[in-house]
């Protein structure tokens, strides 16, 4: 019996040490997909389109499982499987994060930054909060490094679950939800529509490359808590951070079905002018009470996404830069890359916000069709990692769960054909 209990609890602890890439991905995905696109989804089309959510997130959901996968499995981040598979893999992936990542860094934070002077009122610019935002960024991540990151998204991310919870609770309450279904829902069948629709499941939960991230951060934990996970470990890690990412997507929705669906209110396409309409909304539905509960959770959202994303492109650049260097003697070079990285992204995304800012949905749009595009690629890449010859049979999929994500990655090349028929033709 002492025994038991001793392996139990050393299960525990092997477990709890995993514990953490998990919440990363959560903070990086809920963000302007999740507060932006699945509430206007609820707003303008009501409780419709949760097809459209389940499906991208089921969808994606066993090529985002392959990162932290491949990473404990073989102890390596996913770049270093797309080396081993070949020059087109490797080199598909570099084309994808730099075409995007100056974009995706510059949308996240100017939309944060609108929330910051909603919340607190200043009187500063976008800009002025976008710097002030980065600069608080850059000095939590340098100066807590990893360890620091982790935990402050594990705070966030429940912060967020119970706040986002508890918004939709209120809704609920204030008796809406008569109101919402008895709304006439608009057709899915017009150009608007189907566009919005593609570019909802494009980026919900959070775009294929993010796996990537994952498997880097799975590597970094494993580094800092001297405890490489198991399969299963990872496995609960990543359903914990990805189901988190996926069910806050559908409690958004619903805010925006329930407060928002039906109210006559036209809303705007900017980010940041819809979020303070949300908030608005919130106001007159429930009270003034509730404006600053949402609106905290609203900064909250985002702020996470701005985080992680401004520590993932770092890292990943710096992976990049010494792909081929040996891991004893690489260290210190990945940390200098980094430090580099960590300032020059930023700096250029902010050049985008001041110098494109006329430009700017022209570049979110090209952001977003880039990670559609590179969603099959991505895939079949992680599908091929995790199948082939670089894992034990044992750390494979099941035959079940090979049929299941070749089913998916069918759904996700549909998909990007629609995407193409209509960039095209409609």
């Amino acid at each position: 019996m002492k025994r038991k209990n001793a392996v139990s609890k050393k299960s525990k602890s092997s477990l709890l040490k995993s514990l953490g890439p998990g919440f990363l991905l959560a903070g990086a995905a809920i963000g302007v997909s999740h507060l932006v696109q699945s509430t206007r989804a609820g707003a303008d089309y009501g409780f419709i389109l949760i097809w459209a959510l389940t499906l991208a997130c089921v969808t994606k959901y066993p090529f985002m499982e392959f990162g932290p996968r491949y990473a404990a499995a073989t102890g390596n981040h996913l770049i270093t499987g797309y080396k081993k598979l070949g020059i087109f893999p490797y080199w598909a992936f570099i084309v994808f994060t730099v075409g995007t990542m100056f974009i995706i860094q510059a949308a996240v934070t100017i939309v944060t930054a609108g929330l910051a002077e909603r919340l607190f009122n200043f009187g500063w610019s976008p800009f002025v909060w976008s710097l002030v935002i980065l600069i608080f960024c850059i000095s939590l991540l340098l100066i807590g490094k990893y360890p620091g990151l982790d935990k402050s998204m594990k705070i966030i991310v429940s912060f967020l679950t119970i706040a986002t919870l508890a918004a939709v609770i209120m809704a609920l309450g204030a008796g809406t939800m008569t109101k919402t279904i008895q709304t006439p829902i608009p057709s899915l069948w017009t150009t608007a529509s189907v566009g919005f629709i593609i570019a909802f499941m494009g980026w919900m939960p959070i775009p294929l490359d993010a796996s990537v991230w994952h498997s880097i951060w799975t590597r970094e934990k494993a580094k800092q808590t001297k405890h490489r996970p198991s399969i299963k470990e990872a496995f609960t890690d990543f359903n914990i951070g990805y189901l988190s990412a996926s069910f806050i997507g559908l409690l958004f929705l619903t805010l925006g079905a329930l407060v928002m669906f039906g109210s006559g209110t036209s809303f705007s396409s900017n980010s940041v002018e819809f979020s303070s309409q949300l908030v608005d909304l919130y106001g007159k539905t429930l009270g003034s009470w509730s404006t600053p509960i949402i609106s905290i959770a609203a900064f909250v959202a985002l702020l996470s996404t701005t985080l992680t994303v401004t520590d993932a492109f770092p890292r990943v650049i710096s992976e990049l830069l010494n792909i081929e260097k040996k891991e004893l003697q690489v260290e210190k070079k990945k940390w200098k890359d980094y430090k580099i990285g960590i300032f020059v992204i930023p700096i250029l995304s902010l050049c985008i916000l001041f110098f494109l800012s006329g430009s700017f949905i022209f570049l979110i749009d090209f952001a977003t069709g880039l990670s559609f595009l590179s969603a099959p690629f991505l895939a079949w890449f992680n599908y091929r990692l995790v199948t082939g010859d670089h894992l034990k049979k044992e750390d494979q999929p099941t035959k079940a769960y090979r049929i299941f994500s070749l089913c998916c990655f069918a759904i996700l090349v549909i998909f990007t054909f629609v995407y193409l028929y209509y960039i095209i033709f409609m």
